[in-house]
């Protein structure tokens, strides 16, 4: 049985939180994401499920690209304080290992699940690591949310790929300034 560790559901709903926010999210797409991160059983979404995630992955998008650890607090207590329910543990009939939700049922609407419980993941995160569990993409032409629990300098970037794109384009403008003076 798979755990559903705080960091594992944290990555899950950033990895949601791009296939439905920066690609042409479909209900195949949605389904490999959940599938990937551990979801089990029969997943029955509709295409109004697909639209409730991906308004809800926009107001996760805002909690990670939140300047400071106050201002996330702030927009995950709001997004708590509206959606969340009074915390149960289940291991949906035997199917997982105990894990606690904060939605209104086993059997919640899929866009009020991936909000609070990604909600809940994102605000245990920041308490645990006193700063913005993630951020997004530095890149201008990227934006992607990404997650930075680790130590040291926080991450601008979302991937060394985005990273290495904005050094290269960098150098070059450094590079053809010089010439061209």
């Amino acid at each position: 049985m798979e755990a559903h560790s705080t960091k594992a559901m944290a990555a899950r709903a950033v990895a949601l939180c791009v296939v439905l926010l920066h690609e042409q999210p479909s209900i195949e797409s949605v389904t490999r994401v959940l599938r990937e991160h551990g979801e089990v059983g029969k997943i029955e979404l509709g295409a109004a499920d697909v639209t409730a995630m991906r308004a809800a992955a926009a107001r996760l998008r805002e909690v990670l690209g939140a300047a400071t650890p106050d201002e996330a607090a702030a927009l995950l207590n709001q997004l708590l304080s509206g959606t969340a329910k009074a915390p149960r543990l289940t291991s949906h009939e035997g199917t997982t290992s105990w894990h606690l939700h904060v939605d209104s049922g086993d059997d919640a609407p899929w866009g009020e699940w991936f909000l609070v419980s990604s909600a809940l993941a994102l605000a245990v995160l920041l308490a645990d690591y006193q700063r913005v569990p993630g951020g997004l993409c530095a890149s201008g032409s990227c934006g992607r949310p990404y997650l930075d629990f680790g130590g040291g300098s926080p991450r601008r970037y979302c991937s060394t790929r985005c990273a290495t794109r904005e050094r290269v384009a960098a150098h070059r403008s450094r590079t053809s300034s010089g010439l061209a003076g």
